[in-house]
């Protein structure tokens, strides 16, 4: 496939449209060290969600945390639209743009941390990196003008119709579904309370180093045995709800990027480069927290 010799608003939108394609690459490949670490150090999930977040920042050029630090400069700012928009052009990072990086960062490794703690830690970099760039076309969507007549803003915004975004969501979503499914469907958990004496925890779910077992602990299923009786407890989120909860990680990022383009149209007249790149970085942390409380 030959790279197109010039670039317009056509090649401009189809980029757009392909941006969760790209989010699927440097998810996986992230999620692939996320993986292997937790593999080769199982004891320190910590040290595997670092390296998950650190390489998709070099993947991606640190291009959006630019974004990011940009936008928060100028909306820190306070100031008028034509101020904001002029600290947002300028190279440097102020005190906000600083703030704002190192507070997307923790929040990336603390819920990717949660994630892998939880056994969902690979794919919930997956579902990220794809809900994450899923803001890209939802952004320019055909009603949002561009904040100045020149820039990326101005080349990409109202480029990507609705219903290609529209599909582009369900694609997404039913991707997250699957993940959610796949990892969900072979748990087995329960605790069996043996009649005059205290009950019995166990629980066994699939892991990327294999099926685990842990006794004593606070979970709970609902089957009849010979042994006693295993009953419901809250502990472990069940199928239907880690499905759920990977399909409305995804939803979440779509609706963030309508409170963002609203917010921008409200206070810049419309989209820039800089404001695409810091809705992908609110977005994938949101993501994460998302699949941190439910899987």
């Amino acid at each position: 496939m030959q790279a197109p010799r010039t670039v317009d608003r056509t090649v401009a939108g189809r980029a757009m449209v392909l941006a969760p394609l790209v989010g699927l690459v440097l998810g996986g490949i992230s999620a692939a060290v996320v993986a292997g670490a937790d593999r080769l150090k199982p004891e320190a999930p910590l040290l595997s969600a670092v390296l998950g977040i650190v390489v998709i920042v070099i993947l991606s050029g640190a291009l959006h945390l630019d974004g990011l630090a940009d936008t928060a400069d100028g909306f820190g700012s306070r100031r008028d639209r034509e101020t904001k928009l002029r600290i947002m052009k300028q190279s440097d990072i102020g005190p906000f743009g600083v703030v704002s990086i190192a507070a997307v960062l923790l929040i990336d490794v603390a819920a990717l941390h949660a994630c892998i703690q939880n056994g969902f830690g690979w794919q919930a970099m997956l579902i990220a990196g794809i809900a994450s760039r899923l803001t890209l076309p939802w952004s320019c969507r055909t009603s949002i003008p561009s904040a100045r007549p020149d820039g990326l803003g101005a080349m990409v915004a109202g480029t990507v119709r609705p219903y290609a975004a529209g599909l582009l969501t369900l694609a997404s979503a039913t991707i997250a579904a699957v993940l959610g499914w796949l990892t969900s469907r072979a748990v087995i958990h329960g605790w069996v309370a043996i009649e005059g004496g205290p009950p019995t925890y166990s629980h066994s779910y699939p892991t990327i180093r294999g099926t685990e077992t842990f006794s004593n602990g606070p979970l709970g299923a609902v089957i009849e045995g010979s042994s006693g009786r295993l009953t419901q407890s809250p502990g472990i989120p069940t199928l239907e709800v880690t499905v759920l909860g990977s399909v409305a990680a995804v939803l979440i990022a779509v609706l963030l990027t309508f409170a963002t383009t609203r917010r921008t149209r409200k206070s810049l007249g419309g989209i820039t480069g800089d404001t695409l790149g810091a809705t992908v970085e609110l977005a994938f942390p949101l993501t994460l927290l998302a699949l941190a409380f439910t899987t």
